[in-house]
């Protein structure tokens, strides 16, 4: 018996139908911003079932971390951690922010070195990794097997075999060319390797694949950390590449490596499941005179701790807002906190390279241009290449440097790390490498000439997908 198309149509208007019920019950239940709500609905109505495979692969999902990762990791340190420390009243309510949405309290450096570039970076790294004594913990988004990953391969294996014990963790999508044959002198050295949210057959139906590990964070011996947005691939070694990214990364001293040390053991015990308790991991350290304040964040949190610290220090800057980043794509409130800044008079400016290394993200970002110069912000293309630094300075002395862009994945997807420092020594080195983006950048102007209209509906196009990005 054969079933005509008139006779299909309606099981197949049915079939659709609840196909969309389905779907908008998922996506509403997450709860998310109603932009962001219909952009997924509207963009995935028009995909029956590829759309529930899409949304469950790449959609915004919120992950439960086991409960009991932190509290194991905090178990270990007994009286490690420094006292609490009370800020003064011009960092005080940003502080206590990140205090609330993260458990990680404010706390001091001894040191704090800003590294600008690859080659300064690494020099610095693979000298403390030379020294180090004890324990190496490393994690990376990318780790390359080119020739910088190659190096810092070796010199992990070096120390390993010298009996220091090293503990490697990566994201299994940003290092995923990492291959069995390169990862082997690190194995027969006995270097402890961990994938975070490893992409396995038995585990393909868990909606992690879009919620990636981005932090950059190395401990040495527990004393020294470094952290922020520099990978180990040749893309940001100047000495290997004439065209490598531009970047900054932070060398710490002091007590707040013990709070790094604190956000890798979480990571390495939710990825491999084994809490570390060697007490030689928590060195003594003496109080520095730089405030100093981690911020890890991540979907398996409902606060978006960076994004909140980000807006509220906004709010709070008196004198000025200098914002770099490779990726711009602000939700409202981000979007709002800047061009209130201007309006309150501020001096307010936004670094972006002329062209990042996505298009759809260069594109969104300009579609925000206009309602930045409208409300006096001052946008800034950086035009020599890549510009993959994220920083905001406010005012003379704060500053959140570290691996999250000012983006929708950065402040919902990603699991990501960032340091709140209060010191106008560091801030004045900082403005330095600021302005020196600034003189290399080109002005956007408010009375430029239109764009084409091919280029203009290119920008609202990503601009609509902007929620997704």
């Amino acid at each position: 018996m054969t079933i005509g198309w008139d006779e299909l149509k309606p099981w197949l208007w049915g079939l659709w139908v609840a196909y969309l019920i389905v779907l908008a019950c998922w996506i509403v239940l997450q709860k998310r911003e109603p932009i962001a709500t219909l952009s997924w609905l509207l963009s995935l109505a028009a995909l029956p079932v590829i759309g529930l495979l899409v949304y469950h692969f790449l959609g915004p999902q919120r992950i439960r971390r086991h409960r009991m990762s932190r509290a194991r990791a905090r178990q270990n340190l007994g009286r490690a951690l420094p006292p609490e420390l009370t800020p003064s009243d011009d960092a005080r309510t940003v502080a206590r922010l990140a205090r609330t949405t993260t458990g990680f309290a404010p706390s001091t450096a001894r040191r704090v070195d800003l590294l600008v570039g690859g080659e300064q970076c690494y020099s610095r790294l693979l000298e403390a990794v030379a020294a180090a004594r004890h324990h190496l913990h490393v994690e990376y988004y990318i780790f390359e097997p080119d020739r910088t990953g190659t190096v810092f391969r070796d010199a992990l294996a070096e120390r390993a075999r010298a009996g220091v014990r090293v503990r490697l963790l990566l994201d299994a999508i940003g290092s995923g060319r990492l291959s069995r044959s390169f990862l082997a002198p690190l194995r027969e050295a006995g270097v402890e390797i961990g994938w975070f949210h490893p992409m396995k057959l038995k585990r393909i139906w868990r909606p992690r694949m879009n919620l990636r590990n981005h932090r950059k964070l190395v401990i040495v011996d527990g004393e020294i950390a470094f952290t922020g947005g520099i990978n180990i691939c040749d893309d940001q070694d100047e000495r290997v590449n004439s065209a490598a990214f531009r970047d900054m990364h932070l060398r710490l001293e002091g007590q707040v490596v013990r709070w790094l040390q604190l956000a890798f053991l979480e990571d390495w015990h939710y990825a491999t499941k084994v809490a570390l308790r060697d007490q030689r991991l928590w060195p003594e350290a003496e109080a520095g005179g730089i405030l100093a304040q981690v911020i890890p964040a991540g979907p398996d949190s409902p606060w978006e701790a960076i994004h909140k610290v980000q807006v509220e220090a906004i709010h709070q800057a008196d004198r000025r807002v200098w914002l770099v980043t490779p990726y711009f794509v602000p939700g409202e409130a981000a979007l709002m906190a800047l061009c209130s800044a201007a309006q309150r008079g501020l001096d307010v400016r936004v670094i972006v390279p002329k062209r990042s290394d996505s298009a759809i993200v260069t594109l969104a970002a300009r579609s925000y241009h206009d309602a930045l110069l409208e409300a006096g912000v001052r946008v800034f293309e950086y035009q020599p290449g890549m510009l993959h630094s994220k920083a905001i300075l406010f005012d003379d002395d704060s500053a959140l440097i570290g691996s999250a862009n000012f983006d929708h994945r950065s402040f919902r997807l990603n699991f990501e790390l960032a340091l709140l420092l209060h010191d106008a020594g560091f801030c004045r080195r900082l403005e330095a490498e600021l302005q020196a983006n600034l003189d290399a950048s080109v002005e956007v102007r408010a009375d430029r000439a239109p764009a084409p209209l091919r280029e203009r509906l290119a920008e609202a196009w990503a601009r609509l997908l902007s929620p997704l990005l």
